[in-house]
């Protein structure tokens, strides 16, 4: 028994160490090994593998290598318990066959069943060749536990190194994408197949690498240099989440945020409408200090996306951004901020809104890219969350994009404004461009007969306490108080029911 017990550990430590030289090479493309991106990733020593013996079939002269190039289990993450699988290129390329579609299914099964979070550690081949159709197979069980997994346990997938053809479609599928470097590959078709149907010729960076993800298709909602820094902050977000949709998020001591004023909200915007202004610097104000992980950072950065906590409790947070086209909405920004909303929504995460938008981005361009279509995308979001809801409008809300910003009309619990807000179909001028376009072309004077219905216009229609006078705002705040006031409105609607229309499911405008 001694003697078995001593080969199975001379086994276990020769799997586990794997092949040295195909570490080496893993190495020398400046890659991390499948379970030193785990350790890096799990609380230390509380990973237990599964299905270490694992080998696929085959004949007495083929390959049988233990693990079939991806290692499964589970571990913690800050004490909380997730399920992981991370592909292992120095076996057969990572690439997926029967039996390492079988490990992952298995893993994925094993998290929904346990209500845990999924991390997929993404640096594959792609489909086993030589096994044919059942790759295919395999890879389809997997997009089919994505969603059955969608909105009950949060998924996260990492792409370290390729990941191509089918396979990219899981982490299109899951929750949030890290991309790691040069290294990370996602696409559909290869270099040589765009070659071949449209004559260019393309890197695989310039295809499918983290910055074109990062930045132009908002497939990847993080990107890093490199693998520690990106396998830390997936640390993070699993601390900010919760473990499925039944349980709240994991919350840290108050950290006084309801007598909390921050002078600095006075200075950070600047008065006229016009002027452009960071709305970081007022989401790192209203938040817990230090808190703030901002998504798709470098797509459609007109909107900003982030999970924060205010006072110990995790939120999302959606703010127009000033200094990217003044903060307009626009086909990819509506989208972007659709999906996060949706993502808080099913996960039970408060939203917190906060607003200064000129309205959708005007043009042949943006009508023929759908923005129509992506502007209801988060109209419908808003409309159909059922967490607590709190919009400050921080300085203007014009036209449409007004309602769509989480306005009363479509379901805030709690509209607040500061005193210099401005909620109107249109800025004053235009307004008045179009109300008196007849008068102003008769006027001796046209510029001074312009400036005295601006006048007027604002002084009617656009003043700070127009909205809150008819029950669209419930409090216009000082905006040193802002954090404190969103704390409190939290605090409220903290046990705030889930109410709806029982039905299976609403036509989402995809």
């Amino acid at each position: 028994m001694e003697g078995l017990r001593r080969g199975d550990a001379e086994l276990r430590a020769r799997i586990v160490a794997g092949r040295p030289a195909a570490v080496e090479r893993q190495h020398a493309l400046g890659k991390l090994t499948a379970r030193e991106r785990l350790a890096i990733l799990l609380d230390e020593g509380s990973f237990g593998e599964i299905g270490l013996y694992r080998r696929p079939d085959g004949g007495p002269d083929e390959p049988r290598p233990h693990t079939d190039g991806v290692v499964t289990g589970s571990g913690e993450i800050f004490g909380r318990r997730v399920f992981v699988y991370a592909q292992d290129f120095t076996i057969a390329g990572g690439s997926l066959g029967a039996a390492h579609a079988a490990k992952i299914h298995r893993v994925m099964d094993l998290a929904l069943a346990a209500g845990a979070p999924l991390v997929g550690l993404n640096d594959s081949g792609g489909a086993r060749i030589q096994e044919g159709v059942t790759a295919l197979d395999g890879f389809g069980g997997i997009f089919y536990r994505n969603v059955q997994a969608s909105g009950v346990i949060p998924q996260i997938s990492v792409v370290c190194g390729p990941c191509a053809g089918g396979a990219a479609y899981s982490p299109a599928l899951t929750d949030f994408t890290f991309m790691v470097g040069d290294a990370a590959q996602l696409y559909l078709t290869g270099p040589d197949v765009v070659e071949a149907v449209s004559g260019r010729r393309v890197t695989h960076a310039e295809l499918g690498g983290a910055q074109v993800h990062g930045s132009r298709s908002g497939v990847a909602t993080f990107v890093y240099d490199d693998e520690a820094a990106c396998l830390e902050d997936v640390r993070y977000l699993v601390s900010l989440l919760p473990a499925n949709n039944l349980e709240p998020a994991p919350a840290l001591p108050a950290a006084g945020a309801q007598a909390d004023e921050r002078p600095a909200l006075a200075e950070i915007v600047p008065v006229d409408p016009a002027r452009p202004y960071d709305m970081r610097l007022v989401i790192d104000e209203v938040v817990d200090e230090g808190t703030a992980l901002e998504l798709h950072e470098g797509w459609a950065p007109n909107v900003i996306c982030a999970l924060a906590r205010i006072d110990g409790e995790t939120v999302g947070v959606v703010g127009n951004q000033p200094m990217a086209l003044a903060g307009v909405l626009d086909a990819d920004a509506a989208q972007k901020a659709a999906r996060f909303v949706r993502f808080c929504d099913a996960f039970g995460i408060p939203l917190v809104t906060l607003v200064d938008v000129p309205g959708f981005l005007p043009g042949m361009e943006q009508e023929h890219a759908g923005v129509i279509r992506h502007g209801a995308k988060l109209l419908y979001a808003y409309c159909e969350a059922t967490v607590p809801r709190v919009q400050v409008i921080v300085r203007k809300a014009y036209g449409g994009a007004y309602i769509v910003m989480d306005s009363r009309s479509v379901g805030a619990d709690l509209s607040l404004a500061w005193p210099g807000n401005e909620i109107a179909v249109m800025g004053a001028a235009g307004a008045v461009n179009v109300i008196h376009r007849r008068a102003l072309a008769a006027a001796p004077d046209p510029e001074r007969l312009r400036a005295e219905l601006v006048d007027d216009y604002t002084r009617r229609l656009v003043h700070p306490y127009y909205a809150a006078e008819r029950g669209l705002v419930d409090d216009v705040i000082d905006p040193v108080r802002t954090r404190i006031e969103v704390a409190r409105g939290l605090a409220m609607l903290r046990t705030k029911r889930r109410a709806g229309p029982q039905r299976k499911h609403g036509n989402v405008p995809l």
